[in-house]
């Protein structure tokens, strides 16, 4: 069997670039005597298009030389049946093609498919665009070619299937994304000595709520608060600022995973997040606050003294040395359950983990 990888755009800071060389050395280890292709698309770093974390055109490039590839792959000879393509973003036209052409040359293939964002997502673009004709019956058609759609969270999960009711569990795969890497890249971190450093990790975007961060900073004079996409930092800057922080904050409207508080928790930092989305099924209820507290800006301001003395009382825990052995802890477990890609390798072939 191969496998054949259909990768993800490279941006410098993401995990894609950290996918790119990680991800097939993890699957050759998970199977050592199959073989394991990289199907590339252009290799230019792209730039996000405003708020975003992808290039909305570029994208489209990338994928359409990716789908070239794979048709090469088929003509070629180099496809046998019963190999697996493994598509890395679930949301890809490539998809039907590599089906189509499976289907057409009859060399039956195993898809497995990551979904990260697409149309059931309120706050993503494409939720934004509404019920436009032609989008979910192609998310559709993306669903039933795949055979494994993978999910990080039950949370995505669910929020999948308010839109879609069509997705049965027989297609439905919830599964740790492969980032394992993460605990010998961070893991070794998380005893650094901590500073009065509060980060939000997160994108420029409406939904991720700002605002709230740089208000609840001015109720905080003694502590830094950073907002680390406003500098265009290199990964190994923002690793070394998560090393320094005592935690990191979201009041987020939308989180399917959420791969940066994980990050911090590896550091050692707090990852201090409203009880709502994927948080609420990831990390225990002690980092956790009421999620109405930060629903909007309205009920920011009307729950602003609690979530100000929630605050204090968290980042004096974080600063205490007893809070690092508690973070080794949770970061262990919520590794083991949301950032381990086992169950998704034994998807590959077809088997439970």
């Amino acid at each position: 069997m191969t496998i054949h990888i259909v990768g993800l755009e490279r941006h410098e800071q993401r995990y894609t670039t950290e996918w790119a060389s990680n991800l097939p050395e993890q699957i050759r280890q998970a199977y050592p005597n199959e073989r394991v292709k990289i199907v590339h698309g252009a290799h230019d770093h792209q730039v996000t298009s405003p708020g975003a974390f992808l290039d909305f055109a570029g994208t489209n490039v990338f994928k359409g030389e990716q789908c070239a590839e794979i048709g090469r792959l088929f003509q070629s000879g180099q496809v046998a049946a019963g190999d697996t393509f493994l598509f890395t973003d679930a949301w890809h036209f490539g998809v039907i093609a590599t089906r189509y052409t499976s289907d057409l040359l009859s060399i039956p293939v195993r898809i497995v498919g990551l979904h990260h964002a697409g149309s059931h997502d309120p706050h993503d673009f494409l939720g934004r665009l509404g019920d436009t004709p032609w989008l979910r019956p192609f998310e559709r058609s993306i669903f039933e070619a795949i055979d494994a759609n993978v999910f990080a969270t039950r949370f995505h999960i669910d929020l999948y299937r308010e839109v879609h009711v069509y997705a049965p569990d027989g297609k439905v795969l919830q599964a740790g994304w492969p980032m394992e890497y993460l605990t010998n890249v961070l893991g070794q971190r998380q005893k650094h000595p901590k500073r009065k450093l509060v980060l939000f990790p997160h994108r420029l975007a409406p939904e991720k709520q700002v605002e709230i961060f740089r208000d609840l900073g001015n109720e905080f004079p003694e502590f830094e608060f950073r907002v680390c996409q406003e500098q265009r930092l290199s990964k190994e800057e923002y690793h070394a600022l998560l090393v320094e922080a005592a935690a990191v904050f979201s009041c987020s409207l939308q989180e399917t995973l959420g791969i940066a508080m994980y990050e911090g928790l590896l550091c050692g930092a707090m990852p201090i997040a409203p009880n709502r989305l994927s948080y609420a099924e990831m990390y225990p209820a002690e980092v956790l606050y009421p999620s109405e507290w930060t629903e909007s800006e309205a009920d920011y301001q009307r729950c602003k003294l609690q979530l100000v003395a929630f605050m204090r009382a968290a980042l004096g825990r974080a600063l205490q040395p007893e809070w690092q052995a508690e973070a080794t802890t949770i970061a262990d477990q919520v590794g083991a359950r949301f950032f381990t890609g086992d169950a998704l390798y034994a998807a590959l072939r077809g088997q439970s983990s």
